[in-house]
């Protein structure tokens, strides 16, 4: 036999990794409280490892307190959580607006998934602020929203557009893809937005060795968003789960050091040669910049520079992926897609998914940056090094 250790006192700072498909009851009627209770929306039962654990139930408090929202439903990757939140909302018939600037394979979900189940999708200029009052129609069900922009980062006017949508003569939902300001720099519920998704696999998760996103939602939307997940059959293995909950302990240190570094290197680039423009909206003389202080508790750590050559005329593609060839060669920043973690990486935007329909992009080659964790001199020096070839 098998002693409690510590008198049953047994006690860690992290919350423990409960694995499980099936959830066992004493009886019927214990079966038929749980079902209930989970049914009510009581986060505290489960019925079935889908419903969740209490693993998982940490995560969801730990989440909340850093979000916000009435509720949270976790997917197995940031694009899952996105394809739940749209799921949730819309039916066939109904007209969804997106914003140009948005994550790539959103792009595609709406324009091929959606379009095949009868909606109607239509792209918006993130700049559009109170003016997207004009494209609401009586279809108008979802107004997507990103902010910053995927690659160009556009800092939209979340609060007139939620303004717009609220004062639609008919319920017009809104919701935003936050995780480039999540946790803590941008607030979604305190601007009114109804839906707020996340991809926990960036800062939240913070060591690139997971994958997994979160819906929040309201109190009026929780249980769509909710039957969504349920419906569609969502849900996290519970070791990702724990390590979440576990970078969840310093993702407000790690976001905030992170986006520290990288306003310096924006800074700095700024005044070089070979760029042409940077893409932050924490710098001044950004054009969104005033929006930016007005809404944003601060900046992570992921912005856009346009490259071009030493002679001051415009790059190519070709100078931007020798230029990501050379800066990955110094070692410092790898080459890689997603971002949010403890290193830094580059990626030339051309092979992440660039695409604009209303506002095309008209500048010059692209390249991403996210900074990491890493002494600030020692990325500076690969940047410049890897900008000015001998």
């Amino acid at each position: 036999m098998i002693r409690a250790m510590n008198d049953g006192r047994f006690r860690t700072p992290s919350p423990e990794i409960r694995r499980t498909s099936t959830v066992l009851f004493d009886d019927i009627a214990s079966l038929r409280a749980a079902l209930r209770r989970w049914r009510a929306g009581d986060r505290g039962y489960s019925t079935y490892g889908t419903h969740g654990t209490p693993t998982t139930a940490e995560l969801e408090r730990l989440l909340l307190a850093g979000e916000g929202g009435a509720g949270v439903e976790l997917a197995s990757s940031g694009l899952g959580a996105i394809t739940t939140a749209m799921l949730a909302v819309l039916r066939a018939g109904d007209h969804l607006l997106v914003t140009d600037s948005a994550y790539g394979p959103a792009r595609e979900l709406c324009a091929d998934l959606l379009t095949g189940l009868d909606v109607d999708v239509e792209f918006y200029d993130p700049l559009a602020g109170a003016e997207i009052a004009s494209l609401i129609r009586p279809a108008t069900r979802l107004i997507w929203l990103e902010s910053p922009g995927t690659h160009t980062f556009e800092v939209q006017d979340v609060p007139a557009i939620v303004a717009a949508a609220r004062t639609s003569d008919h319920r017009v939902v809104t919701a935003i893809d936050n995780t480039w300001g999540s946790p803590g720099l941008f607030l979604p519920f305190d601007h009114g937005v109804d839906i707020s998704v996340v991809a926990l696999t960036k800062y939240w998760g913070g060591h690139a060795d997971l994958l997994m996103g979160a819906v929040f939602a309201t109190e009026e939307l929780l249980p769509q968003v909710r039957a969504a997940a349920r419906l569609t059959g969502t849900a996290v293995s519970a070791e990702d789960a724990f390590l979440v909950a576990r970078g969840a302990r310093t993702v407000e240190l790690r976001i905030r050091e992170a986006g520290d570094r990288a306003l310096v290197l924006a800074g700095r680039l700024v005044g070089h040669p070979c760029v042409a423009r940077v893409l932050h909206p924490a710098l001044p003389g950004d054009p969104g910049h005033a929006l930016w202080q007005r809404d944003f508790h601060g900046a992570s750590g992921l912005f856009s520079f346009e490259l071009r050559r030493s002679d001051g005329s415009p790059a190519d593609q070709a100078d931007a992926d020798a230029f990501a060839d050379r800066l990955v060669a110094r070692g410092r920043f790898g080459l890689g897609y997603s971002w949010g973690g403890f290193e830094s990486l580059v990626m030339p935007a051309r092979w992440s998914g660039l695409t604009r329909s209303v506002r095309p992009w008209t500048g010059g080659p692209l390249l991403r940056l996210s900074i990491g964790l890493e002494p600030l001199e020692d990325l500076w020096s690969d940047l410049e090094a890897a900008l000015s070839p001998s």
